[in-house]
């Protein structure tokens, strides 16, 4: 991704009780359930365009996330947040989701994956 990258916290947190091959796995499907959320205006999944700023799986397996919008007047707002935490609570393994919408930082451009950049033609 860009420099604005996604951050995973489990992943980096040593302290963690949870055996480092289970957060590979857990890592790796709850992006493959973000990957698999698309805005419907755009044709670019919310992790490839940087929609999601921060994802933290805690040692009892709740997941909380923090994402944010293209724009705060997005037409989805109040639903897309509801999709990411269905999307993440069906990733096995994950006990409980919490979605927390931020706008701090704004989105922009900037935070968008090559693979997104591509897809939308924006170079």
């Amino acid at each position: 991704m860009s420099e604005a990258s996604t951050e995973i916290a489990a992943a980096a947190a040593p302290s963690s009780s949870l055996p480092p091959e289970e957060v590979d796995r857990l890592t790796d499907d709850i992006v493959a359930a973000l990957k698999s959320i698309y805005d419907p205006e755009i044709p670019a999944d919310i992790y490839e365009l940087g929609l999601i700023y921060r994802v933290d799986i805690a040692d009892d397996r709740t997941v909380t996330i923090d994402m944010t919008l293209t724009a705060p007047a997005c037409p989805v707002a109040g639903e897309m947040p509801l999709w990411v935490e269905n999307a993440v609570s069906a990733v096995a393994g994950v006990r409980e989701t919490k979605v927390n919408m931020v706008f701090d930082p704004p989105w922009d451009q900037s935070r968008m994956s090559d693979e997104a950049r591509i897809a939308l033609d924006m170079w």
